[in-house]
């Protein structure tokens, strides 16, 4: 992989199994907006920056080389060899190797982790452009204004915060669940940090110390803000894909790469209803 500066950003060479429209709109993350010309607008680490890919090459406008480094080659965990583990998953079951081919380009993507778990609060019995609405909201009422939007509040600016005062972002019975969660990782009664490395259910635990924050959230915060991918969240379509396509088996079946398996699980049942007809 070859990163080179041009005018306004970087090009990427050789990057592989990456699909932008699979990785950044199968709601793992809710602000990145894709453009007419098929290329996302986005905000992650107080940064906004347009990505689009051609042939295997990545092109990052408003960015350098250096912040390529330092933030978008870890973000979109260029590092991991998904091929490899594509071939490796897809040898526990013949569905899960159909839903490999079928959406090759998802990776998991390496989220702030107080975002992470905002953003999942937030998706509690909620759909994909509520949830990017109400994010929306909350960055432009309390984020530090950035060039090309606003940054996502931290968790020491929303401690400071009420149930009343996230009124207008209309999130209903989270806001609670976000001030909770503030005041919590502000305090370091929850250490984010933490649940990077020490063991999982001692991980999942220290999130759950939150109000609100269930197995579910616990488990996407850990996913998609930790990096954590042996986490398999379990939410309505995921049990549905499980009852359905995979009768008999468990997450832990899914072995030390069962969040990616989860991905293409999740976003092959998504894009066949019909699966589910009978």
């Amino acid at each position: 992989m070859k990163c080179v500066e041009v005018e306004n950003g970087v090009r990427v060479e050789g990057v592989c199994d990456l699909d932008l429209a699979q990785t950044l709109d199968c709601g793992q993350s809710f602000r990145w907006t894709e453009r007419e010309d098929g290329s996302f607008e986005g905000i992650a680490f107080g940064k906004c920056v347009t990505v689009r890919l051609e042939n295997n090459t990545l092109y990052i406008e408003n960015t350098t080389k250096d912040d390529f480094e330092k933030i978008w080659y870890d973000y979109f965990d260029l590092s991991l060899d998904y091929g490899k583990i594509r071939d490796e998953i897809s040898k526990i079951h013949s569905v899960l190797c159909e839903a490999a081919k079928y959406a090759p380009g998802i990776r998991i993507l390496r989220q702030e982790p107080y975002e992470a778990l905002c953003t999942f609060i937030i998706s509690q019995n909620n759909n994909i452009k509520r949830i990017k609405g109400i994010v929306q909201r909350l960055c432009e009422s309390f984020g530090e204004k950035i060039d090309g939007g606003y940054a996502f509040p931290t968790a020491e600016k929303m401690s400071r915060l009420s149930p009343d005062d996230l009124a207008p972002l209309r999130a209903g019975f989270r806001n609670r669940y976000l001030v909770d969660a503030a005041q919590k990782v502000a305090s370091g009664e929850v250490d984010l940090e933490k649940c990077r490395y020490c063991d999982y259910d001692e991980a999942r635990a220290e999130l759950m110390k939150i109000t609100g924050v269930g197995v579910k959230v616990a488990d996407c915060t850990l996913l998609f803000g930790l990096h954590r991918i042996e986490a398999f969240p379990v939410d309505v379509w995921m049990k549905r894909a499980m009852e359905k396509l995979f009768p008999n088996m468990k997450p832990d079946d899914f072995g030390e790469y069962a969040g990616i398996a989860q991905q293409y699980i999740f976003h092959y049942s998504r894009m066949h209803p019909e699966l589910f007809d009978s």
